[in-house]
This record gives structure tokens, C-alpha cells and sequence, in this order.
């Protein structure tokens, strides 16, 4: 929610101060992920000092360095470096450890993926994209808007990742998740209690 809040406020305004509050939740909340990947394959509710440490170090290091380079090529390489930490270990647990999870976990990579891919296409090729979009009828135009799907796609790339890492730890917790979906489109996770012998 805070990088959705930091967004609007962005796209609201377009300061600068407020493309901070877009941006660095997004590196924040991958650290959080980073974390939950890390961390599922524990039956204690025990915490992991170092990898904590490491990733709030990442994360300061990150606002830090960002506030004074003020570089976005910058951010999107830190940004990029989590996302790829995320998909090897979300790679390493739909192929090894639970592989029929395989079309749940690639499909919430591909959809993420594509909005990436789009969000970086429409970084660098911006100014051309517009002037193609000034001579294309608006219906065509308002589609071709890269950077709104980047948004839409991450969201719901992100979503369907956040249904995999809760569907990995309550399996290996010992309980009974299945994915439904709501009026046969929308997916969503239902956890029942583990078994009483």
C-alpha cells in the first residue's frame, strides 16, 4: 500500500519529492519479499538477524545513495538487482521444492516481467513514443501508454507473487491451501487448518 500511496502522490503531482515515495517503497517492499522467500522453510516463528540486517543495510544504502545521485538508472538497477534475487528463489522452490506450484509461480513471473520489460521501454524511448502516440488515433494511444501498464502488470504480477509465497508457507506449515477464483477470473487463497490425527 505505501508504494501504491506513493504513486498516486506522484502521478498526482510529478515533484520530485514525491517520485521518492513512488521509488523507494519499491525497494523496500522487494526487501520484504527478499525476507518471506528466505525465511518460509522455518516451523519457529524465529527471526533471521543477519539477513535482516543485510536488508535493511541494502535498503538505507540504496535511499541514501539515491537521494544524493539523484539517478534513476540507479534505482532501476538496485530495483532490479531484488526483483532478480526474488525470481531465483521463487525459480528454486516451484522447480524443486514444490513443482506443482510451477503455473502459479510463472505465471505471476511472466506478468511481472512484462510490465518490467514495458516500464524500461518506456524509459528509454519516451520522447519517440510520444510523438508516435501524437499521430495515432486516441484509443490506440491511450493503450500504447508503456508506463501504465508497467502498473497494472506489476500490480497483479505482485499479487499473484504474494499468493505463491503465502501458499508456500502455509503448505509447508502443515496446512491445506487452495487457490480459488472469485466469478472465475480472479484468483485468491483460501488456508484450511492442518489435519487433527
Amino acid at each position: 500500500s505505501a508504494v501504491g500511496l506513493g504513486s498516486w502522490c506522484f502521478h498526482m503531482t510529478l515533484k520530485y519529492e514525491m517520485q521518492l515515495l513512488d521509488e523507494l517503497p519499491m525497494i523496500y517492499s522487494c526487501c520484504v519479499f527478499v525476507y518471506c522467500l528466505y525465511e518460509c522453510f522455518k516451523y519457529k516463528n524465529t527471526v533471521n538477524h543477519p539477513l535482516l540486517f543485510l536488508l535493511i543495510t541494502y535498503s538505507f544504502v540504496v535511499s541514501i545513495v539515491y537521494l544524493n545521485l539523484k539517478e534513476p538508472v540507479f534505482h532501476q538497477i538496485m530495483y532490479g538487482t531484488l526483483v532478480s534475487i526474488i525470481v531465483l528463489r521463487s525459480v528454486y522452490i516451484v522447480l524443486w521444492v514444490y513443482p506443482w506450484l510451477r503455473g502459479l509461480g510463472y505465471t505471476s513471473l511472466t506478468v511481472f516481467l512484462m510490465g518490467f520489460f514495458l516500464w524500461n521501454v518506456d524509459n528509454i524511448f519516451c520522447d519517440k513514443l510520444r510523438a508516435l502516440r501524437e499521430k495515432m488515433p486516441p484509443v490506440v494511444g491511450a493503450v500504447t501508454q508503456f508506463h501504465a501498464w508497467w502498473h497494472i502488470l506489476t500490480g497483479l504480477g505482485s499479487y499473484l507473487h504474494i499468493l505463491l509465497s503465502l501458499y508456500t508457507r502455509t503448505l509447508f506449515l502443515k496446512h491445506r491451501p487452495k487457490v480459488k477464483f472469485v466469478f472465475g477470473i480472479w484468483p485468491v487463497l483460501l488456508v484450511e487448518p492442518p489435519k487433527k490425527l
